[in-house]
């Protein structure tokens, strides 16, 4: 029992200093931000918090503010709107298909849920050049940006793996009152999987915010440009000016943060469940 504070104050000041070294780029970054481009790439003096103005953003958003360079504000549109597709398609797609591996009764049902473990194991960058021959003909459209990661196997295996600790016998007595496997699903188990439901809406969110491979083979064109593409031809032109770069990688950051900050209480609860249960 005496162990028991100094383990404690132990594990705190183990997470403490894993802490402040992940958010120092952070802080790094939102410092230089507000600092004149000579300043920031200046070692460890960069985190002193001198010279700040809004100057850098206030010049991001003029630099994209006509026809001829485009608008960022159209940029970060695209990227949400993508974003929320992927998102909802994901939800409702990848949560019926987990259920129906999970809580249904079929033949072939094992061999299908082994494919999708499989298909875990397949990085993107594998099928993306097939893909790309593939849908070559839809280029430069927005809905070609989401259409390819909406069923994803990563997201069906978090759904089963969650569903699978749902007490059968919530299902029986939906049945003998008359649910169908419908009713049941949209009824019973969508409600009491908020947690899961929460982790894969973050966790998508995040993974497609920043894709940036796919839109690269996929649109030439700057009015469909997602905003992490425009942010590396923005980084390409000559001079670079950092503090500008660090300023459009805050607002590239920002909704993320927000996402993050509305879904926090849900998604702590599906990784920790998920973490019990698997």
């Amino acid at each position: 029992m005496t162990s028991t504070p100094l383990r404690r104050f132990f594990d705190y000041a183990v997470l403490s200093v894993l802490a402040f070294v992940f958010v120092l780029p952070v802080l790094y970054l939102v410092l230089g931000s507000f600092k004149p481009s000579d300043q920031v790439l200046s070692g460890l003096t960069g985190f002193l918090p001198t010279h700040l103005s809004f100057d850098n953003y206030r010049a991001v958003l003029n630099s994209f503010d006509s026809d001829a360079t485009g608008y960022f504000w159209r940029f970060m549109g695209i990227s949400l709107l993508v974003a929320t597709v992927v998102v909802l398609g994901n939800l409702i797609v990848n949560s019926m298909a987990a259920y129906g591996l999970t809580r249904l009764r079929w033949r072939g049902q094992r061999a299908v849920f082994t494919l999708v473990l499989v298909l875990m194991l397949v990085p993107f960058e594998a099928v993306a050049v097939p893909l790309f021959y593939m849908l070559n003909d839809q280029r430069n459209t927005v809905y070609i940006q989401a259409l390819p990661f909406i069923a994803n196997a990563f997201s069906i295996y978090q759904f089963a793996t969650f569903f699978r600790a749902i007490p059968p016998s919530i299902e029986e007595a939906a049945r003998i009152d008359g649910a169908g496997p419908w009713r049941t699903f949209f009824a019973i188990i969508v409600p009491m999987s908020k947690p899961v439901f929460a982790s894969v809406a973050v966790l998508t969110f995040l993974t497609q915010w920043g894709a940036f491979l796919w839109p690269v083979l996929m649109v030439s064109d700057p009015s469909v440009r997602p905003l992490p593409l425009e942010m590396s031809v923005f980084q390409g032109q000559m001079p670079v000016d950092w503090g500008q770069v660090l300023a459009f990688g805050v607002l590239l950051v920002l909704p993320v943060l927000i996402v993050f900050a509305f879904f926090q209480r849900w998604f702590v609860q599906g990784v920790a469940s998920s973490a019990v249960k698997g």
